[in-house]
């Protein structure tokens, strides 16, 4: 696709009805782009849709929106997706179902843009905390090798030309490209270990209710969780060639609806002025146009980021040089899922990557 920079795509959305599903569908919708070419939407697999659900009864905010009112989410069918002609089927579905049907999906000439976390990790015993199983293990290991990490900052030119693209994780999203360029710098004193205190709102858990995302539990309170055992935390092993034993990641529940804040501490190999740091950052990051670097000693906030698709980037250095807090901040829905998805979608077509996006 990458190639060819098409005029337009067709694409499918499985899954629509969650919220990340719901920003996708809104996105989509409004891609300058797709404007003849609306997304067909379909259930998770295994779903029934009878007689199928107008979109608007699931998201009636996307009410207005150029085709959303006619729109309908139908059953998922393979046959519907090829009689249709989709090139792009985002999954916003469960890690398992994801797992089983990606195959089946590119077996069907359809590429796939992962929203789940069945296909970011490529060490097996990463893999293991989503107690994944594949009918057919060796095409499933042949098509992992072939997945490409959806982080369109770090694997841009990947991105482009795959069949099939694992979204990160949104916590995973805001510390990677916090760390990439320092890590990548070789500046870290990885001995020191990499300390990443993240904070995410109530919708980073998902529609499907919890005892931690009742409103009595969240609000007015604000708790540590998944402590040495959260599943993103192999996506920074993998992504930034770490140990378990140089970085420890907590995350954190915050009593709002959206976004993520990480603060990240690094001890430096050696001192280093302020106008170095953000050198390195802006260099890095100079053709990223969705990455917002601060001028140092500015840090972002959760409101510059919410319901936009940057990723906001700010650090302080210790007056002796060898001491950084770097912070960053993304939308959990957007940066975070959905509208990466469809910044990994444009590369993929060979359009800008923030096209539709601002």
């Amino acid at each position: 696709m990458a190639d060819a920079g098409l005029t337009s795509l067709r694409t499918a959305v499985a899954g629509v009805s969650g919220y990340a599903g719901g920003e996708l569908a809104r996105l989509l919708l409004r891609h300058p782009r797709l404007a003849d070419t609306p997304p067909i939407l379909v259930g998770r697999i295994g779903e029934s849709e009878t007689p199928p659900v107008p979109l608007t009864s699931l998201h009636p905010q996307l009410s207005g929106l150029p085709h959303a009112d006619e729109l309908n989410v139908a059953a998922f069918d393979w046959k519907q997706l090829q009689h249709k002609s989709v090139d792009v089927l985002f999954m916003a579905t469960p890690h398992e179902q994801s797992r089983a049907w990606v195959p089946e999906a590119l077996s069907h000439g359809i590429r796939v843009i992962d929203i789940s976390g069945a296909w970011r990790l490529h060490d097996d015993e990463n893999r293991k905390v989503y107690r994944l199983t594949d009918a057919d293990p060796l095409l499933a290991e042949k098509l992992q090798t072939e997945a490409v990490y959806g982080l369109p900052e770090l694997h841009g030119p990947a991105i482009a030309h795959a069949r099939l693209v694992a979204n990160p994780g949104c916590y995973a999203t805001s510390i990677l490209l916090a760390l990439a360029p320092l890590v990548r710098a070789n500046l870290v004193d990885l001995g020191c270990g990499i300390i990443c205190d993240a904070k995410s709102g109530v919708s980073g858990a998902g529609k499907s209710l919890i005892p931690t995302s009742h409103f009595m539990y969240a609000a007015d309170n604000f708790s540590a969780y998944a402590v040495f055992g959260h599943r993103q935390t192999g996506e920074l092993l993998e992504q930034l060639s770490l140990t378990s034993e140089q970085i420890q990641f907590t995350p954190h529940l915050l009593p709002i609806p959206r976004g993520i804040l990480s603060t990240i501490y690094v001890r430096l190999n050696k001192a280093i002025g302020a106008e170095d740091i953000q050198a390195r950052f802006d260099d890095f990051y100079a053709n990223a146009p969705l990455v917002r670097v601060r001028c140092s000693p500015q840090l972002p906030q959760i409101q510059h980021v919410v319901r936009t698709a940057f990723c906001d980037i700010g650090f302080q250095l210790s007056p002796d040089g060898r001491r950084l807090v770097v912070v960053s901040c993304i939308d959990n829905l957007l940066k975070g899922a959905a509208s990466q998805a469809v910044q990994n979608m444009n590369l993929m077509a060979g359009w800008h990557e923030r096209e539709g996006l601002l």
